[in-house]
C-alpha cells in the first residue's frame, strides 16, 4: 500500500484522499467484523426461540441490534427516553433505573436531538449518530497522523488500526466512546495549532461526555505549559481553564438535579462498586491468567489489553508523539488501570487513539507482513470479542 496507481498506469506516492477512501475501507470491513460476532448472539438467540416452541424469526436484524443496545447502551438510552432521575434512592444498585445518573450526558442528548428530526425511532438515532462519529473520529485522527507525520501513507495506517483494533466495537454500540473520541481529537488538533479558545471549548464538551475526558485537560495543561515557557504566550491558558467545565458543569447539574451533594461518585461506588486499586487488579488478573489461562475470559481481556498496551508505549517510545498528545495517551492509560473493579479493558486502551499514530509509523516497508498480519489478527479480535460480549461472556 506504499503507491497507489495513477490514470497513465505509473506508481504515485499515496495522497490523502487514497489514505481517506482506504480508512473507509477498512472502516467497512471493521463494521463486517462486529456484525459477525453480534451473529453468534443472534444465532444463539434463535435456537433459544426455536428450543422454547416460539415462531422462527423471518431474520436475525432484531437480535444484532439487540446486541449493539445491550450493557451500556441501555443505560444510555434509558437517559435518552427518561432523562436524569429527580432522585436518588440510598444504597443503589445496577438493577434500579436511576442508576443511569452515572452515566455523562453529551452521547444521550445528542442521540435524542437526532431522534427528534430523524424518523426511525431512538434505536436508530442512537446507532447512526455512533455510525457518523465513529467515521469523523477515525478521520480526525488521520489528520492527525498527516499533520504529525506529512505521510499520507501512515494517516491511512492509522486510520486502519483504529478501525480494527478489538476495542472499536464499542464504534457500533450505543456507547459514548466515538462521541469523546471524535471530540479529544478535534481538541488536540486544535491545540497543535494553537487555536486556544476552540480547542478549550471542544474539550469542554468532551469532558462532558466521559470521565477519561479528563485526560485532555492535562494535554491542555501541557500544551499551554509549553506554548508559555517557549513563548510566553498567556492565551493559551484558555485551553486548560475551559476544558474542565463539562466535567464540572455534569457534576453542578446533577447536583442540583437530584437535590444531593456529588451524587455521581455515590453512584458508581454503590451501583457499579467501583473504586480505585492503583493496577492492583489488572495484577490479579494477570496473576490468575497465569495460574489458570482458561479460567475465566475477564483475565484473558486484561492480559490482552496489557500486552497491547506495552506494544503501544513501545511504538510511541520508538516514534514519539508531541508531549500534549502523549500526556493525553498516558493518562487514559492510568485511568484505564485505576479501578478496581473493571480494569484494563481493549475499549478503555482504545480511547488512547494517539497511539496508533506511532504505531502506523513504526511499521517500514519490510514489515509490511507483519502489518498485514497484525491487521487480520485485529479483525479476528474484534469479531471474537464482540461475540464475547454479546453472549455476556465477559464485562466490557
Amino acid at each position: 500500500m506504499t503507491n497507489v496507481i495513477d490514470d497513465s498506469g505509473a506508481s504515485a506516492p499515496m495522497t490523502w484522499r487514497h489514505a481517506v477512501w482506504y480508512g473507509i475501507g477498512a472502516f467497512a470491513i471493521s463494521r463486517l467484523c462486529v456484525v459477525a460476532g453480534a451473529g453468534v448472539r443472534a444465532a444463539q438467540l434463535v435456537v433459544d426461540a426455536e428450543e422454547a416452541g416460539l415462531p422462527r424469526p423471518k431474520n436475525a436484524v432484531g437480535f444484532i441490534t439487540e446486541v449493539l443496545l445491550s450493557w451500556d447502551g441501555r443505560w444510555y438510552l434509558e437517559i435518552v427516553r427518561n432523562g436524569y432521575p429527580h432522585s436518588i434512592p440510598p444504597d443503589i444498585t445496577y438493577e434500579q433505573s436511576e442508576a443511569r445518573a452515572a452515566f455523562f450526558p453529551v452521547y444521550p442528548l445528542t442521540v435524542r436531538f437526532v431522534d427528534a428530526v430523524a424518523p426511525g425511532g431512538d434505536t436508530i438515532a442512537a446507532l447512526f449518530v455512533n455510525f457518523v462519529l465513529a467515521i469523523v473520529g477515525m478521520v480526525l485522527i488521520g489528520r492527525l497522523a498527516l499533520r504529525l507525520t506529512e505521510d499520507a501513507e501512515i494517516a491511512a495506517r492509522a486510520m486502519a488500526l483504529f478501525a480494527v483494533f478489538p476495542g472499536s466495537f464499542v464504534l457500533s454500540f450505543a456507547y459514548s466512546e466515538a462521541a469523546l473520541i471524535a471530540l479529544c481529537a478535534a481538541s488536540l488538533l486544535l491545540l497543535l495549532d494553537e487555536r486556544w479558545v476552540l480547542a478549550g471549548l471542544v474539550g469542554a464538551l468532551a469532558t462532558a461526555t466521559r470521565p477519561n475526558g479528563l485526560a485532555l485537560v492535562v494535554a491542555c495543561v501541557v500544551a499551554s505549559f509549553l506554548a508559555i515557557r517557549e513563548r510566553r504566550d498567556w492565551k493559551s491558558l484558555a485551553a486548560p481553564l475551559l476544558s474542565p467545565i463539562g466535567f464540572i458543569a455534569f457534576q453542578v447539574f446533577l447536583r442540583h438535579h437530584t437535590d444531593e451533594s456529588w451524587p455521581w461518585f455515590r453512584v458508581q461506588r454503590e451501583a457499579w462498586r467501583e473504586g480505585t486499586s492503583f493496577g492492583a487488579t489488572a495484577v490479579r488478573n494477570t496473576l490468575s491468567f497465569l495460574a489458570d489461562p482458561l479460567a475465566s475470559p475477564t483475565d484473558v481481556l486484561t492480559v490482552a489489553t496489557l500486552i497491547a498496551m506495552v506494544a503501544a508505549l513501545w511504538c510511541a517510545w520508538k516514534r514519539p508523539l508531541p508531549l500534549p498528545l502523549l500526556a493525553f495517551s498516558l493518562v487514559v492509560i492510568a485511568l484505564t488501570l485505576l479501578p478496581a473493579t473493571v480494569t484494563a479493558r481493549p475499549r478503555f486502551l482504545f480511547t488512547a487513539f494517539p497511539l496508533v499514530i506511532p504505531a502506523a509509523a513504526w511499521w517500514t516497508h519490510r514489515h509490511r507482513i507483519g502489518w498485514e498480519l497484525t491487521l487480520v489478527a485485529c479483525g479476528a479480535g474484534l469479531a471474537t470479542l464482540t461475540g464475547l460480549y454479546g453472549v455476556f461472556g465477559a464485562i466490557p
